[in-house]
């Protein structure tokens, strides 16, 4: 599923596993009160030691997302609403890094809003064409 070279060097990969389960969890891919497969089989897609997948499922526990059942296994959260503040907090984030690159390349505030609001119609207008 996934190799070694698809983690950023700059990023400790467990927090990068993190991240790619939270997608997981906050798009519905897997669903709430699912079961989420081994640690092992999940360090194997994953492509890293079980050891980094562990650690990644663990804080995903503390976070509220995941939660254990001695003798069943990991399951996703039947909490709604943790995972939808964890959607929003993940589009925030993606949000701002855009504001900041964007920032960062020379555009103010009012040309950012432009530059959303024209891309923004343009896929609108795609989907009524497809």
């Amino acid at each position: 599923m996934f190799s070694k070279n698809q983690y950023d060097t700059g990023t400790p990969i467990y927090l990068q596993i993190i991240h790619r389960i939270r997608q997981k969890i906050v798009s519905g891919e897997w669903q709430p009160g699912d079961r989420v497969p081994g640690v092992r089989d999940l360090a194997i897609d994953f492509g890293v030691n079980p050891n980094t997948m562990q650690r990644s499922l663990a804080e995903l526990e503390r976070d509220g997302l995941l939660y254990s059942e001695r003798t069943s296994g990991r399951f996703i959260t039947d909490n709604a609403t943790l995972i939808s503040e964890a959607r929003d907090t993940m589009a925030r984030g993606i949000i701002l890094d855009f504001i900041s690159q964007m920032a960062k390349m020379g555009y103010n505030k009012t040309q950012i809003r432009e530059q959303l609001e024209t891309l923004l119609k343009d896929a609108a207008n795609e989907g009524e064409t497809k």
